[in-house]
């Protein structure tokens, strides 16, 4: 598997590259700007680009969807509830394939409705769900703490040594894994559901 993270857009975003070597098939999840360094960077791999996948749909994760897949002819892939443009919906537990690897939907709301993690052999792609050290927030629209608990809950279930990739460097390190984030990551240390709910209230 290739797997490329590059640092993109003004606002701390990560944009994904992910290849199949033996079928140089890849996807790219949330292109947020800088749309010729990404096809730089497929072309540096061999890659073609068949799918662009969104782990939610602000506009910082989508800023550059159109603009590459008119040059690629990508799917664009979103999770069903999401209201932006895209060519295929997924659910929860739905696999992608991309060559001979497969990559697991989970929807993680409370972000967004529509939120979602990719998980692929053993690295995590959490979106805006879960930081390096954080959490994402729940007072834009449609984001819900109650929701984001639950959604977190459910990503500490994997195992301890997978490693998560997140949606923006703000993090003491561009990566962590799940056993490192349980005992290190601060909104996850409430316990219960009240007490996260009150925790996630500081960003209101």
């Amino acid at each position: 598997m290739i797997f490329v993270q590059m640092r993109i857009g003004e606002m701390m975003n990560f944009t994904y590259l992910i290849g199949d070597e033996g079928s140089g098939l890849a996807a790219v999840v949330d292109p947020a700007d800088d749309v010729d360094r990404i096809l730089k960077e497929a072309d540096k791999h061999n890659l073609r680009i068949k799918y662009i996948i969104n782990t939610h749909a602000h506009f910082d994760h989508i800023k550059a969807n159109e603009d590459l897949a008119l040059k690629t002819k990508a799917k664009i892939v979103m999770h069903e509830k999401a209201k932006a443009m895209k060519d295929i919906s997924v659910r929860d537990d739905d696999i992608i394939e991309i060559g001979e690897l497969r990559m697991r939907v989970i929807h993680t709301p409370g972000h967004s409705p529509e939120s979602i993690c990719l998980l692929i052999d053993k690295k995590l792609l959490t979106g805006d769900t879960l930081f390096v050290g954080s959490c994402g927030r729940t007072d834009l629209p449609g984001g819900n703490p109650e929701e984001l608990y639950y959604s977190l809950l459910r990503l500490m279930e994997l195992d301890d040594d997978v490693r998560i990739y997140p949606g923006h460097d703000y993090g003491k390190k561009t990566y962590s894994t799940i056993g490192y984030e349980k005992d290190h990551n601060h909104a996850l240390s409430f316990g219960t559901k009240e007490g996260f709910i009150r925790f996630m209230g500081g960003f209101l």
